[in-house]
């Protein structure tokens, strides 16, 4: 019996996320420290948010270096809203910068910055665990 195998590929628009991702389009704001230990900040909208990562645009042109820890929150108005994940309803959040989107030809900075939110993972509760649970004797 000879079988025939194709092998995929995996696009990066057919891998899985981490997260449920969410398009939400609100207000938020980056701070972090530059390579001088200047305190910046930079105006962003949010595009898409998970409960892990963020996908953010810049309001000016910002550039900030790949894998830069910045602080991340929604302005305080948006915050109440149901559609955001807890964990950005509450204030700062660090974060990391692990994508850099495409530059603009005209200013030559990022259109925008891929955010790993640095949280405390779920954890799962016995009461979590679907199914009956077997004891032995």
């Amino acid at each position: 019996m000879t079988q025939t195998v194709v092998p995929t590929r995996q696009t990066p628009t057919t891998a899985a996320r981490i997260g449920n991702r969410r398009r939400i389009a609100v207000p938020g704001r980056l701070t972090w420290r530059d390579a001088g230990g200047a305190l910046r900040f930079v105006s962003v909208i949010t595009r898409d948010v998970s409960e892990v990562d963020a996908f953010v645009e810049c309001q000016v042109p910002a550039s900030i270096p790949l894998y830069r820890l910045v602080h991340f929150q929604i302005e305080r108005p948006a915050r109440d809203m149901r559609e955001l994940p807890a964990v950005l309803r509450t204030g700062k959040v660090l974060s990391a910068v692990y994508r850099v989107g495409p530059y603009k030809a005209a200013s030559g900075t990022p259109q925008g910055y891929a955010l790993r939110l640095l949280v405390e993972p779920m954890r799962a509760t016995a009461s979590d665990i679907p199914g009956p649970v077997a004891v032995a004797n």
